[in-house]
């Protein structure tokens, strides 16, 4: 249980990183030109909420394989830790730096280091790597809106 414990705590640590850089995102983001299928700004906690939460699960799955496992564990485990960096990063791009194409760059990396943890993670334990697929889907949702966001706000954005 214990390895669960720091699994979510890495994860939600990461997520507070990521929210200090936020703190003024929801005025931000209302001001900001968005696509007419943008979700409204209350979404955005809960769903980051619940994918922090599977993320820490998926990698306490990983983190408990038996030691006969570890040399793939650990590799799995690094670049399960640089993606989430990576997701903290952006919100500092985006939200903090209004760095949009920065951003996009950023969330791009951010979609492949994903694929590449969930692949990882799938070949250890499937549900763990089936617990990331949400992850993935919101990520890759959050790319293109940021894309389409940036474009209809380059004077708050970067041009």
């Amino acid at each position: 249980m214990a390895v669960y414990a720091g699994c979510l705590l890495l994860c939600f640590a990461a997520a507070a990183v990521g929210a200090v850089a936020s703190a003024g995102a929801p005025e931000f983001y209302q001001h900001l030109t968005r696509p007419p299928w943008a979700p409204p700004p209350w979404l955005f906690g809960p769903v980051w909420s619940l994918l922090y939460t599977m993320i820490g699960v998926a990698a306490g799955l990983i983190a408990n394989l038996p030691a006969e496992r570890r040399p793939r564990v650990w590799r799995a485990l690094g670049l399960f830790a640089i993606q989430l960096a990576a997701n903290a990063l952006w919100s500092w791009l985006f939200f903090a730096w209004h760095q949009g194409l920065l951003a996009c760059g950023e969330i791009v990396v951010l979609w492949i280091l994903i694929a590449a943890t969930l692949r990882s993670f799938w070949g250890l334990r499937l549900m763990a790597g089936l617990i990331l697929i949400p992850y993935l889907a919101w990520v890759t949702f959050a790319a293109l809106l940021s894309w389409v966001v940036w474009r209809l706000n380059p004077a708050l954005l970067g041009g």
